[in-house]
């Protein structure tokens, strides 16, 4: 098995609905995301950020956007899911390799990857340890998710301070649904979550993580990758894997 069907089959495990995963290229067609807002992921999240994807709502999209949003991690790091505390505390041992470590949802109950408690604090100690987090919870704000995490889960809000990317889904209709990105905010784990997106708006001046042009960049790629057929997560995730890796920001 080749690293690319190692990396789609961790991201097909979360698929909870049926059908094919959704990939950047789908989302970008189906209106979830904007050029822009596709071109930053694409930047911030190849070069190693974290991410939260946050909605009240079942069935509102957030596993989709979180599994698009997973093919876009850097070549070298592995996905893992956050299925026990014995997987997390492999990753925190000494000299382990980074990766990317998968909880399905941020709940409780005793389904696959789902963490709660002990185990959420210690998804969150991967963080401190280097590694690359990826997550959805139920949630409509950043104020909600902080107040999940760290009160009533008791995360160090240093530790939620790592997550660089909270995303928001608004959903209307019934069917079809539309489900698009209301919210992005954004941390660079110096100073608290702000706003950089709103109402279709990227702020990049607001941007602590991506420059001009490195999001310039991301675009380039983003509109070859179109232009290329590419719509799978197969054939996405072996498109990036082949082009020049981005300026590295820091992340």
């Amino acid at each position: 098995m080749d690293a690319i069907e190692r990396h789609c089959i961790e991201i097909e495990r979360c698929n909870q609905r049926g059908g094919r995963m959704l990939s950047i290229v789908d989302l970008l067609a189906a209106g979830t995301v904007t050029r822009e807002l596709a071109a930053f992921f694409i930047a911030a999240i190849q070069q190693g950020a974290s991410f939260m994807i946050g909605a009240m709502p079942g069935g509102a999209g957030k596993t989709t956007v979180m599994g698009a949003l997973l093919n876009l991690v850097p070549a070298e790091v592995e996905l893992r899911a956050a299925d026990s505390i014995e997987t997390m505390q492999a990753g925190l041992r000494r000299n382990a390799p980074r990766a990317c470590y998968i909880a399905h949802e941020i709940g409780p109950g005793h389904y696959y990857a789902y963490l709660w408690d002990r185990e959420l604090r210690a998804f969150f100690d991967l963080a401190a340890a280097g590694h690359i987090l990826a997550s959805n919870l139920h949630a409509d704000s950043l104020t909600e998710a902080q107040f999940q995490i760290c009160q009533i889960n008791s995360v160090p809000p240093e530790l939620f301070c790592k997550i660089n990317l909270i995303i928001f889904l608004e959903v209307t209709g019934s069917w079809p649904a539309r489900r698009w990105i209301s919210e992005v905010w954004e941390n660079d784990e110096k100073a608290g979550h702000r706003q950089i997106f709103q109402k279709g708006h990227l702020e990049l001046s607001q941007s602590r993580l991506i420059t001009n042009a490195q999001l310039n960049e991301a675009a380039i790629w983003l509109d070859t990758l179109t232009a290329s057929g590419a719509k799978t997560i197969q054939s996405v995730r072996k498109f990036l894997l082949q082009q020049k890796p981005l300026q590295n920001s820091g992340v």
